[in-house]
């Protein structure tokens, strides 16, 4: 049975578990209504022309674990941020581990989509929020839509700053020959409050494994977002990670992405503006090999006046290795004063590496500072000989430079500890050894 097909039988009994009279009945049905007509994308499709699911669709994808896992602390510890505090919302094979995991009611809401899902006292708020700002028309979407029970549920009140970093984790046992997981995170960020949160999905065998995750971030009036997506999974790993950001008036939400690992990652990431001087930055540094593949797929909509936007992604390819950018800025005739910035710089290392790039700008409004550009080169050889003639070895000289592009988006990551982890992990990527290897 195709992946499809096993998806649709399964929704009628994944929604009698889950509560048929449910009040999301209507918005799942409508959901799983927009999978079906639509199917997964293919490169047909011209925002997936140069991304193809198909031969990850071969596999034959377990879409319920047939049974809990559990795991040990000691087990996955190198892939926390142990060195500081932190909250931990973790889940093995998409269900939710108390064990590993850190949560609070204290202050701030740090705890489970299924809760917030299902219990009253959340009804209020999962009836503002839930799937508000999430593509309706997109079919990966509605996929997880269709589907959404499990996930992480952060809700940051009013004057608020959460007193620690927040890690969401999902890991993979590969108990099961091929697992598709559909994870499903909501993030309110009241006014004038401030989060920092750091995303995570890692399989822990060689198992094939497909995660379609989609995450919704409001950020309320002068709110503050700080949010990490560090993407350094098993080679066998498939990540398509749909976010979706509503801003309010003078906030600030970030997004970093750093994808090293896996086999194909799709990441679509989505900006709504919908109030007046507020800033959203979108940063990314890809280092991939091998056969890997990374596509980025970036929106950002400019709706109010003297509202700005920043847009820079770092790209560094080797052997086969495929990259990706995609990114549009659409300035509404409204949208007076905007200062948007997009940029996507990228090194192919080798002649079989490839990149495929396509910046637009969309502009209604003619009292803007809009800019774009795209970058395609290798390693400056006039750089590499001058270090060279200074005894810095080749191999040296040649991480030294690449680690050099990288460093415009390192110096953007506000929490030290992790800012200290992406530079090894970078390092290791690029041969240069500093201790521990991710």
């Amino acid at each position: 049975m195709e992946l499809k097909e096993k998806l649709l039988s399964s929704f009628m009994a994944f929604e009698e578990r889950v509560d048929v009279h449910s009040e999301l009945h209507d918005v799942r049905t409508s959901a799983i209504k927009n999978f079906e007509n639509k199917g997964f994308p293919t490169k047909k499709d011209e925002a997936w022309k140069y991304t193809s699911l198909s031969a990850i669709l071969k596999n034959d994808f377990t879409v319920f674990p047939k049974q809990e896992s559990a795991i040990e602390f000691n087990q996955v510890k190198k892939y926390f941020l142990h060195e500081i505090d932190t909250y931990k919302v973790v889940f093995i094979d998409g269900v939710f581990s108390s064990h590993l995991s850190s949560t609070t009611h204290d202050g701030i809401d740090v705890c489970l989509m299924s809760s917030a899902l299902t219990k009253p006292k959340y009804k209020m708020i999962i009836d503002t929020y839930f799937n508000k700002i999430a593509s309706k028309d997109e079919s990966l979407t509605s996929l997880n839509t269709a589907f959404a029970n499990e996930g992480a549920y952060i809700h940051i009140p009013k004057s608020k700053v959460a007193d620690k970093p927040i890690e969401i984790m999902y890991f993979s046992t590969g108990n099961e020959a091929a697992l598709l997981v559909q994870p499903r995170n909501l993030v309110i960020v009241g006014e004038n409050s401030h989060v920092q949160i750091i995303e995570r999905h890692q399989s822990l065998t060689e198992n094939p494994v497909l995660t379609n995750s989609v995450t919704e971030i409001f950020a309320q009036k002068r709110a503050i977002v700080d949010y990490y997506k560090i993407q350094n999974d098993a080679l066998e790993a498939n990540l398509i990670d749909n976010t979706f950001v509503s801003q309010k008036q003078e906030s600030h939400v970030s997004v970093h992405t750093f994808s090293f690992g896996g086999n194909l990652t799709r990441n679509n990431l989505n900006f709504y503006h919908f109030g007046e001087r507020l800033t959203s930055t979108l940063n990314g540094i890809t280092i991939i090999g091998g056969k890997q593949h990374v596509d980025h797929y970036t929106l950002v909509k400019h709706s109010a006046p003297n509202c700005e936007s920043f847009q820079d992604y770092k790209g560094i390819y080797s052997d086969r290795s495929t990259g990706v950018f995609n990114g549009k800025v659409y300035v509404e005739k409204d949208a007076q004063k905007t200062n948007a910035f997009q940029k996507s710089n990228n090194i192919l290392l080798s002649d079989k590496a490839t990149i495929n790039a396509k910046p637009q700008l969309e502009i209604f409004a003619d009292d803007v500072k809009c800019s774009h550009g795209c970058t395609v080169g290798q390693l400056d050889e006039t750089a590499m000989f001058y270090m060279q003639a200074r005894g810095i070895p080749k191999k040296e000289a040649k991480a030294l430079l690449m680690y050099a592009f990288s460093n415009a988006v390192i110096e953007n990551i506000k929490i030290p500890e992790l800012k200290k982890r992406i530079t090894t992990i970078i390092a290791n990527k690029l041969g240069v050894k500093l201790g521990f290897n991710l």
